[in-house]
C-alpha cells in the first residue's frame, strides 16, 4: 500500500545518513548521493537536515521515496511532521530517527502510527536501559560516538568497538554503530553483535560514493 511499511525488520547493515553540505562539496546533491550509495549497497538511508528549509527537506524525502528500491529503508532524522507530510503524500517512508533531545518516544509513536520504524540514538547505558523498557515503541537504537567525528558538533565520547559491544550486548534492541564508522569496523561490529554501521562522512564526502558504499558493503558481508 503506497505511502506505508510492511512490519518486517530493515536492513540496517549499511546504514546511510545524508548531510548536504558535504555532498555539496563534492559537487553532488542528496539525491545523486543517495542513488550512488544505494548502487554500491548501501541498505538504508537516513535523510538529516539540521538546518535546511522544511520544505526543501520534504521534497527531498519524496524524492528518494519514489525512487529508492523496496528493499531500502527510508529514514527521516528527527523531523516527525516531514515523515507525516511526506506519508500524506503518498510516499514510501519506514520510518524516523530521533534523538534524547526530541520529542519522547511514546510521543512519536502515537504520531507516526504502529507501522513505522522508530530508531532511537542512545550513547549510556542508562539510556539503553531506557529505551528497552520503550521495546514496544522503539525497534532499534543508534549507539555513538564510535570514533570522534565533526560531523555532530554534540557527539558523546568516543566508544570505540569494544565499548559499542559492551554497550549493545545487554540491549535486546537492534543496535547501529555511528560517528567515524570506518571500512575496518564493519566487519568488528558484525562481530559484537551490530545491526550495522551507520555512515556519514564516509560516503557522503567520498569522491566516488558508489565505491564508498561498496566497500563498506562487502566489509560487512567478509568479503573485503
Amino acid at each position: 500500500m503506497t505511502g506505508t511499511t510492511v512490519n518486517e525488520r530493515p536492513d540496517l547493515s549499511v546504514y546511510l545518513v545524508t548531510d548536504a553540505a558535504q555532498a555539496a562539496a563534492c559537487g553532488r546533491d542528496v539525491p545523486d548521493t543517495v542513488a550512488a550509495a544505494v548502487a554500491g549497497g548501501v541498505t538504508a538511508v537516513q535523510v538529516r537536515e539540521k538546518d535546511g528549509d522544511a520544505r526543501d527537506f520534504l521534497a527531498t524525502v519524496v524524492r528518494l521515496a519514489a525512487v529508492l528500491p523496496e528493499r531500502v529503508a527510508l529514514f527521516v532524522n528527527d523531523r516527525v511532521d516531514v515523515f507525516l507530510a511526506a506519508r500524506a503524500a503518498g510516499a514510501r517512508v519506514t520510518g524516523v530517527h530521533v534523538g534524547q533531545s526530541d520529542l519522547p518516544v511514546a510521543a512519536v509513536r502515537g504520531l507516526v502510527g504502529p507501522d513505522a520504524v522508530i530508531g532511537l540514538s542512545a550513547a549510556t547505558e542508562e539510556e539503553l536501559r531506557a529505551a528497552a523498557k520503550e521495546q514496544a515503541r522503539v525497534d532499534y537504537v543508534g549507539i555513538g560516538a564510535l570514533h570522534a567525528t565533526r560531523t555532530k558538533a554534540d557527539a558523546p565520547p568516543e566508544l570505540g568497538v569494544e565499548g559499542f559491544g559492551r554497550l549493545a550486548l545487554p540491549t535486546p534492541l537492534p543496535a547501529v554503530a555511528i560517528g567515524g564508522v570506518t571500512v575496518p569496523d564493519m566487519p568488528l561490529l558484525r562481530a559484537a553483535g551490530a545491526a550495522g554501521g551507520a555512515i556519514v562522512s564516509g560516503i557522503c564526502a567520498a569522491s566516488d560514493p558508489r565505491a564508498a558504499a561498496r566497500a563498506y558493503a562487502e566489509a560487512w558481508a567478509g568479503k573485503a
